[in-house]
């Protein structure tokens, strides 16, 4: 595709050829090396469109990695998404695999979204400790009291709801009680 738009565009006026510049995949370095990548990142995004479906996948997400920890929060998320969409299955799994064996990642980027997992992980659970004990006591969870505790994102809030939950009567009073 690169070669076939490079080509030479004949414009009808004597003389005058147009030469678009036309970046290929070729023309992109693969940037597997850290402090290549810190000194530009911008490069090493460009490097996961072009060469992350390939071999240098995952040493190309890993250097972006430490790349990341120099950027401001906007670009780190755009460029992140950029370069996990761009990376193949293997290099994503690889990522994660060192995500979940307690990797500590070196760039905030990526401390930054594991613990921003964490916390929902963290949350959701609440939510649905909150749904367990009611169902675990016979008490009937209407729908919205359902929909409003699974939607809450307050720790202190589903914690008070916890234990709440092992006292109420109604599931409806432990919306109630809390000034719902």
């Amino acid at each position: 595709m690169a070669r076939w738009c490079s080509r030479p565009i004949d414009t009808g006026h004597p003389r005058l050829m147009l030469t678009p510049l036309v970046l290929g995949p070729q023309g992109v370095p693969v940037v597997t090396d850290a402090e290549q990548a810190k000194a530009a990142p911008e490069v090493v995004v460009l490097s996961a469109m072009a060469h992350g479906q390939g071999e240098a996948g995952e040493a190309i997400g890993v250097a972006f990695l430490a790349a990341a920890a120099g950027l401001d929060e906007e670009r780190r998320a755009l460029y992140g998404d950029l370069v996990l969409s761009s990376l193949n299955i293997a290099a994503r799994r690889t990522l994660e695999a060192m995500m979940k064996n307690n990797y500590e990642f070196q760039s905030e980027f990526a401390r930054s979204y594991v613990a921003k997992g964490r916390q929902e992980g963290l949350v959701e659970a609440k939510a649905h400790d909150v749904l367990t004990v009611l169902e675990a006591r016979g008490l009937e969870v209407p729908a919205e009291v359902r929909e409003r505790v699974l939607a809450s994102t307050d720790l202190a809030e589903l914690d008070r709801w916890i234990r709440r939950a092992a006292v109420v009567s109604d599931a409806r009073e432990l919306l109630v009680a809390d000034g719902s």
